[in-house]
């Protein structure tokens, strides 16, 4: 059973990168980091595109996957 949630996990990461780096490169991604380098450069926060939220989210997704997958017990 634990190998098949972390084979769900992994899965679902891998996914949600591939909707993050299709979002990076689509006009939206596009036209949402070069606001955001604007709006930085503008008041001097700190922003971040969404892609980067997608690509955080699989990171923690696949970590979870494969840490499930060669825990021991």
């Amino acid at each position: 059973m634990r190998k098949i949630i972390a084979l769900l996990l992994l899965s679902a990461g891998l996914v949600v990168a591939v909707l993050g780096y299709r979002r990076s490169e689509s006009v939206t991604g596009v036209s949402d980091a070069v606001g955001t380098k604007i709006a930085n450069t503008w008041d001097g926060k700190v922003r971040q595109p969404d892609h980067v939220w997608y690509y955080a989210a699989a990171s923690v997704l696949m970590l979870a996957g494969g840490v499930l997958w060669f825990r021991r017990g």
